[in-house]
């Protein structure tokens, strides 16, 4: 009691030094100087309405610099603990602990009115204020300082019309054909920032017709303010000294591939590899890592056609996807052949390997009221198994779960198992052959794995699983999983006395033990707006569908309603039918937290050869 008495004190003492010292959040600030508490915006110009003069205010008074230490309900907080080390001079461990949560008093000496007030009166004419004007001053009392400015921001100018001058070439009928979804627009404000994202947007699709050289920074967009009633006309046009370069398309050269380069190496001169040409490609691989007939099929640029940025991008999105090389880099050039109104480009892809092989051990634990466990799991990877980027995953697990508090004293459990899984960057399917224009690769997998449960004093189960599918993103939100083949098949062994009479206690039981024979298909479907925005606000969808013994059910005739129940190895196959949904909706709060709302559906309906779902395919609820 006294231990919890005295921490209480020293809790009270620590807030009571931080309020008395916020209330002399002067004591570290220098002689001759002052602490900067902030500063304030204010609007003179008497030809705007309040709620213009509030709209330029809320617009502006995040600009000037520096900030004022920060405040919480009022009160300097971080101040306050910074002022608890003391003198700055003065070192020690605990002062250094409160310097680093704390901060620093800021100075009215770090104050540059002149700077901030430039600062505020470009903003202004950068949002159509073009005869704006600001002046600034400072008040000091009781060494504390606040800054105050006055703006002059007069009527805001807005567009009269826009025009695109361009000429006849290619270059000005492409700029033309743009003008029609333009972001300057008659009436609207002038603004700066349009006026910059008016210029990227232009850039962007001369980019998609070859203009690999030409950017932004070629196209000026004027003002003629002199025409009267606070209006501008704009005129949009390719600065006069625009190189030649920038001024005309291009189309794929040569294309090389070098898919050994270390980043260290030297850059290599590709004019004696030029014999071995590949599907269109120069593919420079003297240690035959790779299988020439991968990159074809990866890459979105062919000899001839025009430079675009989104097969530009395209292509090194895939080839990271592919999970085989460490570093992708690209280098444009323009080649001997670049000659006249259309150039040409040879392009290099340099692409550092990751090691091919691999081994990982991973060590885990866990611990409830019941059940205490650990299990070792290692694996084993292949990143380049035939040459063509497939990937061999083999894992074995082993693991133990001890029960220390169950009507069964001892009745521990033992896993074990394994598994291999084959990937390959393409859709492998007999007669046809697929490929998706999408940043990412589509795949074909098979998953093969073995479990052993031994629940020593009940039951063990064994457990065979095998399937052959596709995955594909079509987007980056949106993932799609097709399993054209799925079998699993679970095996109950050496049923101890012990749990046959649990089970005449409590029938449900028996399900545990079932034998499961399941065969079919199944298709999944995940669409995450919010995959590279974890705390924003948005939906999530994940919906499945699992078939099962619908093809073997219609072969054998199978009708367990009828007496038919049918065997395949021996063993009764499951027919039913299964969808489930996941439906989940985020609203953030703030930048760190959200609340999630969440409904699952399920429905299942088993028929023919089965009167119910396999255990393992059952809903449950509860945890």
């Amino acid at each position: 009691m006294k231990h919890r008495n005295k921490g209480s004190l020293y809790f009270i003492y620590l807030i009571t030094s931080v309020f008395i010292l916020s209330c002399s959040s002067t004591r570290l600030v220098p002689k001759g100087d002052a602490l900067y508490t902030g500063a304030t915006i204010k609007v003179s110009d008497s030809t705007l309405s309040k709620k213009q003069k509030n709209k330029i205010v809320d617009l502006t008074e995040h600009l000037p610099r520096p900030k004022p230490n920060s405040k919480f309900l009022g009160i300097p907080i971080k101040l306050a603990i910074y002022n608890l080390a003391g003198d700055p001079k003065k070192k020690g461990f605990i002062r250094k602990l409160l310097r680093n949560f704390g901060q620093p008093p800021v100075l009215l000496s770090s104050v540059n009115v002149e700077y901030n007030t430039k600062l505020l009166k470009n903003y202004l004419e950068n949002i159509g204020y073009f005869h704006s004007d600001a002046a600034g001053d400072t008040v000091v009392k009781r060494r504390k300082a606040h800054a105050t400015y006055t703006l002059e921001a007069g009527p805001v100018y807005t567009i009269n019309q826009v025009n695109f001058v361009a000429d006849s070439n290619a270059l000005g009928r492409s700029i033309l054909a743009a003008k029609s979804k333009s972001l300057i627009r008659p009436n609207d404000a002038y603004n700066l920032d349009v006026v910059k994202g008016e210029r990227s947007r232009i850039d962007a699709i001369l980019k998609e017709k070859g203009y690999y050289y030409f950017s932004p920074d070629q196209l000026i967009v004027n003002a003629d303010s002199t025409i009267g009633n606070n209006k501008v006309d704009m005129y949009l046009m390719v600065k006069e000294n625009t190189p030649y370069i920038a001024r005309k398309p291009y189309i794929i050269d040569s294309v090389f591939i070098f898919p050994g380069y270390r980043l260290n190496a030297p850059v290599i001169d590709t004019s004696h590899e030029r014999t071995k040409l590949y599907g269109g490609f120069y593919i420079v691989d003297p240690r035959k890592r790779f299988k020439p007939q991968l990159f074809p099929r990866i890459l979105r640029f062919d000899s001839g056609d025009v430079y675009n940025r989104t097969d530009h991008n395209l292509t090194l999105n895939r080839l990271i996807n592919l999970d085989v090389f460490k570093f992708v880099n690209n280098r444009f050039q323009p080649s001997e052949n670049s000659q006249g109104d259309t150039g040409r480009l040879n392009t290099f892809y340099y692409l550092t390997p990751l090691p091919r092989k691999s081994l990982r051990v991973e060590l885990s634990g866990n611990q409830t009221d019941k059940y205490t466990g650990s299990m070792v799991k290692v694996s084993w990877r292949n990143r380049n198994l035939l040459g063509g980027a497939e990937h061999l995953d083999v894992h074995a697990n082993v693991g133990t779960e001890a029960q220390y508090s169950t009507r069964v004293k001892g009745s521990n459990t033992y896993r074990l198992g394994g598994g291999l899984t084959f990937t390959t960057p393409k859709f492998v399917v007999p007669f046809f052959r697929f490929n998706t224009t999408s940043a990412y690769v589509p795949k074909s997998r098979i998953d093969l794995s073995y479990d052993l449960l031994n629940k020593r004093k009940l039951y063990s189960l064994n457990s065979f699983k095998a399937e052959l599918g596709y995955v594909w993103k079509p987007d980056l939100i949106t993932q799609h999983e097709l399993n054209l083949f799925s079998i699993n098949l679970v095996q109950a062994l050496n049923v101890t006395d012990t749990f046959k009479g649990l089970i005449k206690k409590q029938p449900v039981l028996k399900h545990a033990i079932d034998t499961q024979f399941i065969i079919g298909s199944n298709y999944a479907i995940t669409i995450d707006p919010l995959v590279n925005d974890p705390y924003g606000t948005g939906w999530y969808f994940n919906g499945l569908t699992d078939l099962s013994g619908n093809i073997a059910g219609m072969i054998t005739g199978a009708n367990l309603s009828k007496g038919k129940q049918k065997n395949i190895f021996g063993t009764p196959f499951s027919q039913y039918i299964k969808a489930q949904a996941d439906v989940r909706y985020y609203y953030a709060f703030s930048p760190k937290t959200r609340l999630a709302n969440r409904i699952i559906m399920g429905f299942g309906l088993p028929y023919g050869n089965s009167k119910e779902l396999p255990f393992i395919k059952q809903f449950f609820i509860g945890g």
